[in-house]
């Protein structure tokens, strides 16, 4: 089993290379104004579009105002979802005549769904109705999602520029990634996915009566539309309770690999916009390799772990052969599931298709490593390269120091201002995850809400955060999330962990792009080789272990030990 959960990675991981090139220049000419197959279609949409909003699209910002544009419309977005949730039950398309969501739930979604975590602290087909789900969580799928892609595009152009004051138009590059993008591989995924028998329905929940005479409600929605954004706009939010476990929204073996597929899409493909509109594509492809290196060991470590299974099973007579399947959709099996969890994680996508709480501690541990090394394992769309810029800049940093000369980057000189803008936000990421952490275990409240003791209550509410502030989404399942102090602390972490981040690397773009390019010399560290790959894998890695080693140790990797020596939490 093993091998062939070996197998189905290297198969994967294949097919996004296959998309990566013809994605990744797709959306370099759609960025640059040049002409695409689509402008027939889109361009009046867009002219339009601008004219209703007011927006000239020639007219450039620079990185504050970029800022204050993004930060705006993501307020504004935060508001809008909350009223949705909280009038729903006064709207129409509510066949199940679902009420009001509670201020505190509906505070939690709002900043959930508009920073693209799509954490969910409820039961989506019992407490959102059809218009909640299409009108306000759907379309912040698309809308959070373009967000994270224009802020990358505008790092891109602070790298490729020199002398210029501006990076871009936010509402422009909004748009883009908006039309250009999301909305026409969206259609495209939502048919295929209705095809292999993802519902898509307005009918209320169906009653059915079962082979024993029982009677079992079935929910329906439209479930596949939301499906093929969740996952390619790498949100995550399920129209289910049970996310992409759910036979709703992933029926089958084949739509489990192509959902994979679209979560990884667009982040390897930016890797290549990055290359192409800098003019150093290797460059793009050294970034996508040190990515691609670090999602191999992490899904291989995953899949060994799950399809091994757990020692205490197999001594109470499990059958080993079949891994550790406590958790897990017989449709996939240990190694899918495995493969599925290290692919949500290493985007910031919060979809999956089994309960990462019943993992074994090892395997529990890679998608929380992954988060935790501030989803650049190509990372979510948008996130994971501008998130990705950061650790470039800090280790073309270090390799300045290594040879005693002024760091530099694609021409332009690293220097204080630039390192100070990217340890802080390294440093937002890592106080969201230890403070909450360490609130939730510490108080009443907090510890309330785990269900397991010991090392594996602390991975739950660690987990938690780390999704959270990660803007991941995704949960070990085990957390009783829907409470006053879960819902407001967690609602902060996402809010912070996005915006505090965002800010900072724009900062970066701004500043890079004001600068002068310099020529390069025989002193120039090379950015597009394996040398520079494994510096970048090295720094995502060491920056990740220094800073949450100790609590992880005291959460998986103590219970991995205890596990082998008998005893389970």
């Amino acid at each position: 089993m093993t091998a062939l959960a070996f197998l189905k990675i290297a198969v994967y991981f294949l097919l996004v290379l296959a998309v990566t090139k013809p994605l990744g220049l797709y959306m370099r000419r759609a960025f640059s104004g040049e002409r695409t197959f689509l402008d027939p279609v889109l361009l009046p949409v867009e002219r339009a579009l601008y004219r209703l909003g007011g927006v000239d699209p020639k007219k450039e910002q620079d990185w504050k105002a970029y800022v204050s544009s993004m930060l705006v419309f993501s307020v504004l977005g935060v508001l809008g979802v909350y009223a949705f949730e909280r009038l729903q039950h006064l709207l129409p398309l509510n066949p199940d005549r679902l009420p009001a969501v509670p201020p505190a739930l509906a505070w939690n979604t709002a900043i959930s769904f508009v920073t693209n975590t799509n954490w969910q602290a409820y039961a989506g087909e019992s407490t959102m109705s059809h218009l909640t789900q299409m009108s306000a969580l759907a379309v912040h799928n698309f809308l959070s999602a373009a967000t994270g892609i224009a802020i990358a595009v505008a790092v891109i152009r602070g790298i490729a520029r020199a002398e210029s004051r501006t990076i871009g138009s936010f509402w422009v590059d909004l748009t883009r990634s908006t039309l250009w993008v999301l909305l026409p591989l969206s259609v495209l995924a939502a048919v295929v996915l209705m095809s292999q028998g993802v519902v898509q329905s307005f009918s209320p929940s169906a009653k059915v009566s079962t082979l024993d005479g029982a009677t079992q409600t079935i929910p329906l929605g439209p479930v596949a539309s939301q499906e093929a954004i969740k996952e390619l706009g790498t949100n995550g939010g399920g129209f289910f309770n049970a996310n992409s476990a759910h036979p709703y929204e992933n029926p089958t073996p084949a739509t489990n690999l192509l959902e994979m597929v679209l979560i990884f899409a667009i982040p390897a493909g930016l890797t290549y916009t990055l290359g192409s509109m800098t003019g150093k594509t290797r460059h793009g492809w050294a970034v996508f390799w040190a990515m691609g290196l670090l999602f191999l060991v992490g899904a291989g470590v995953a899949a060994w772990a799950e399809t091994r299974g757990d020692p205490i099973h197999h001594a109470a007579g499990v059958d080993p052969s079949a891994g550790n399947m406590e958790g897990k959709e017989v449709r996939f099996g240990p190694g899918d599931t495995a493969l599925f969890a290290t692919v949500t994680t290493a985007a910031s996508c919060g979809a999956v298709n089994g309960m990462h709480d019943s993992f074994t501690p090892l395997g529990g541990l890679v998608p929380l490593v992954n988060v935790q090394l501030g989803e650049v394992i190509f990372g979510g769309v948008g996130a994971g390269l501008y998130g990705a810029f950061v650790f470039v800049v800090l280790s073309v940093f270090i390799a300045g120091l290594m040879v005693g000369r002024t760091p530099e980057y694609l021409g332009k000189k690293i220097e204080g201002g630039e390192v100070k803008l990217a340890m802080l936000s390294v440093l937002v990421l890592t106080f969201c995850i230890l403070v909450g952490t360490a609130a939730a275990v510490a108080t009443k409240a907090g510890l309330w809400g785990l269900t397991n003791g010991g090392p594996h209550g602390l991975s739950q509410a660690l987990y938690a955060f780390t999704s959270a502030a990660g803007n991941n989404g995704s949960a070990f399942a085990g957390l009783n999330a829907n409470t006053d102090f879960y819902n407001l602390l967690l609602g902060l972490s996402m809010f912070f962990g996005r915006f505090l981040m965002i800010v900072p690397i724009l900062g970066m773009a701004g500043s890079l792009a004001a600068k002068k390019k310099l020529a390069e010399s025989a002193g120039t560290f090379p950015v597009d080789g394996p040398l520079f790959t494994l510096l970048l894998a090295g720094v995502l890695v060491v920056v990740g272990a220094l800073t949450f080693f100790p609590v992880l140790s005291l959460g998986p990797v103590v219970e991995q030990l205890l596990m082998a020596a008998g005893r389970t939490f």
